[in-house]
């Protein structure tokens, strides 16, 4: 299933643009010493080579990616006085050990893919905006209190089980915390500016203390434990609701939420499409595997909704009861939309 952008919904990771890549290899999710057997083969590095040797010390981006580096102080990155952006994906790090020097100018510090298993040693770095520590081995958020400049935190698969450590970062704007091990939404109470929230594959079994956070625009919660909708009563200006993957049978809880735009509910156990007959601004709604089987409650609450432009009802008993008619059931019910689950409605 895929959006008009070519988006599935899933857990976000990264990409070097936007911060907006979704994950493409599900199975490391489940294996935290999961290696992709695709990826292109790393590079050989000598253990007495000075790989950036030859790289300009005036310049401000320096991105290594799987090139087997275990040691930071080996990089003599000292020598970089103009560093701004900092990249070690993909290699051995086990302990983040960087210069204070660097602390001045850095900004942007990516050590996805790696065996850190503590966050220490960042205690100069205070005007970091983006820390990115996806995939690596902590269990803890810690020492991380005193940056307050941060705006981005990835933390996605890791070993963490509380929300914790974040008080002081008042100018977060996006917090992603996707694949651990956390059971409860907590502690984010200062967080006023934060405007995604990605807790995806958890063992969340409630919707709650998130009613500080009026400025949250996307909420991401799929594959957690969730039975009903609660807890957004305060979340006016929320503009993307991702709940795919839990235990609903229903759809209320969504009184409040009226800017609205995508709504995706995919593989829950809804079996009446009701109580969004108010979100009036919706464009995508993905309702795919669930028990939907009644095509006048399709009209009823989205026929009034111009803006709407993608539906996906497939693998629900509206469609796997009449395969043959189902899209042309949904066209006539919903005239306005451009696309029906991935295919893409011919304009006549």
């Amino acid at each position: 299933m895929k959006d008009r952008n070519g988006w599935d919904g899933k857990l976000r990771v990264d990409d070097a643009a936007d911060r907006r890549a979704v994950i493409t290899n599900p199975e490391a999710l489940e294996d935290p010493d999961y290696s992709d057997d695709e990826a292109p083969p790393a590079e050989e590095i000598n253990a007495d080579e000075d790989i950036l040797d030859d790289e300009d010390p005036e310049v401000k981006d320096i991105d290594l990616v799987h090139c087997r580096i275990s040691s930071i102080p080996a990089l003599k990155l000292e020598r970089f006085a103009k560093l701004e952006k900092l990249c070690l994906r993909q290699n051995q790090i086990t302990r983040i050990d960087f210069p204070a020097t660097l602390g001045a100018t850095l900004k942007e510090l990516d050590l996805y893919d790696n065996l850190i298993g503590h966050i220490k040693g960042l205690d100069e770095f205070t005007n970091l905006t983006s820390l990115d520590l996806s995939f690596n081995r902590i269990k803890h958020i810690k020492n991380i209190s005193h940056l307050k400049e941060l705006t981005d935190i990835y933390f996605v698969q890791n070993k963490i089980s509380i929300i914790e450590g974040l008080d002081e970062l008042v100018h977060l704007r996006n917090l992603e915390l996707g694949a651990n091990r956390i059971r409860e939404i907590q502690n984010l109470d200062n967080l006023k500016a934060l405007e995604q929230l990605w807790l995806g594959k958890n063992k969340i079994t409630e919707m709650k203390n998130l009613s500080s956070l009026s400025n949250l625009k996307i909420l991401s919660i799929q594959s957690n434990r969730l039975t009903n909708i609660t807890g957004l009563a305060e979340l006016r200006d929320l503009e993307e609701l991702y709940i795919s993957h839990n235990l609903l049978t229903d759809l209320s809880g969504l009184e409040s939420n009226t800017a609205l735009r995508v709504l995706d509910f995919s593989n829950n156990q809804v079996s009446k499409l009701e109580n969004i007959v108010h979100l009036e601004q919706l464009e995508e709604l993905w309702a795919s595997n669930n028990q939907l089987s009644n095509f006048e409650e399709v009209e009823r609450e989205l026929k009034n909704k111009e803006h709407l432009e993608t539906v996906y009802f497939e693998g629900n008993p509206l469609q796997t009861n009449s395969p043959a008619i189902y899209r042309n059931k949904v066209r006539l019910a919903l005239p306005q939309v451009k696309q029906i689950d991935a295919t893409y409605v011919r304009l006549v």
